[in-house]
């Protein structure tokens, strides 16, 4: 499913499920704060948009993994 498909993101919430689509091939866990360093987002940005991705029906799963120094996002595509 592309980002033109899911007009009800945010472009925030676009710009974050397009970085999980571009390295979920290579990498599984992601933390809040490393996803807003490469964005230009803060950590706390970044989870609570987050949330809205995880329980949308996208083409990849995200579930909230741990928390220790910045919230732990798995994301299987």
């Amino acid at each position: 499913m592309s980002t033109a498909t899911v007009p009800d993101l945010t472009t925030k919430q676009r710009q974050i499920l397009q970085y999980l689509r571009e390295n979920a091939a290579t990498k599984t866990y992601f933390k809040s704060r490393l996803i807003g360093e490469e964005l230009g987002m803060t950590a706390k940005e970044v989870g609570s948009n987050m949330t809205t991705l995880q329980e949308g029906s996208y083409d990849v799963h995200i579930e909230k993994w741990g928390y220790s120094s910045s919230t732990t996002w798995k994301v299987d595509a």
